[in-house]
């Protein structure tokens, strides 16, 4: 039987943590500001946006966009054009490679799940964007993370202690206050240790922990990142 590193329950929590850190910073740059090709998911949005509504266009420069009424459905447009534009990026073989140093990181995470984590991120913001939500606010990032890493609208609820219900959802974490949000996120990263443990070892965790479901796979894998995007439009209703 092949030997397996097996982490005391210490060591996983401080990995975790590292795992949580890298992750939540790695998210926030490609929302913000981009990452090697890819356009920060506000520039990105508005640009599209431009694109569909031509003459009609008028620029943002706030951290949200109030939804025109009369606009709803050249952001739907918006929403499919960007989610499949995420897909098609992620069934191009080398698409990882061409992010270079951005997802080289310290803590051990496989490049193709980085590469998932980026496209996937990019487009939750985008479309929370689009919908009216702040994609710098902590909340709305934490919310941007779970349904990037591929958790469905049952198991964000879970996450957050509430029934279900997508509006709920959000309105629910809204009100949470930032300690809990930073232990949230700390689940997502207990959960990309449980899945892709450093050497793809066995990973002992403390008990009592409760993990994000639903961890996306070891590739970029474009039918993923198409279910992100519904899940997204699902988390971040228009008000």
């Amino acid at each position: 039987m092949a030997d397996a590193t097996v982490l005391e329950p210490e060591d996983s929590l401080s990995l975790a943590e590292k795992v949580s850190d890298q992750l939540q910073n790695m998210v926030g740059k490609v929302i913000d500001s981009g990452a090697g090709p890819l356009a920060g998911s506000i520039k990105w949005a508005e640009d599209r946006l431009a694109r569909v509504q031509g003459g009609r266009y008028e620029a943002n420069s706030e951290p949200t966009r109030k939804v025109r009424p009369d606009e709803c459905e050249d952001i739907d447009k918006v929403i499919k054009r960007l989610t499949l534009e995420s897909v098609e990026a992620a069934g191009v073989n080398g698409f990882v490679t061409g992010l270079g140093g951005f997802i080289a990181m310290p803590v051990t995470i496989p490049a193709n799940m980085a590469g998932a984590l980026v496209i996937n991120a990019r487009l939750a913001a985008a479309i929370a964007y689009l919908r009216g939500y702040d994609p710098s606010d902590p909340h709305v990032r934490t919310m941007v993370t779970l349904v990037a890493v591929g958790s469905n609208a049952q198991q964000i609820a879970k996450t957050i202690g509430i029934k279900a219900g997508e509006k709920v959802a959000i309105n629910a974490i809204k009100k949470l206050p930032i300690a809990v949000i930073r232990e949230i996120n700390k689940k997502v990263g207990f959960a990309l240790v449980t899945k892709y443990g450093t050497k793809r070892s066995v990973v002992t965790l403390a008990k009592g922990i409760p993990l994000v479901g639903g961890v996306v796979g070891g590739g970029v894998d474009a039918t993923m990142t198409s279910v992100i995007g519904r899940t997204a439009k699902a988390m971040f209703p228009v008000d």
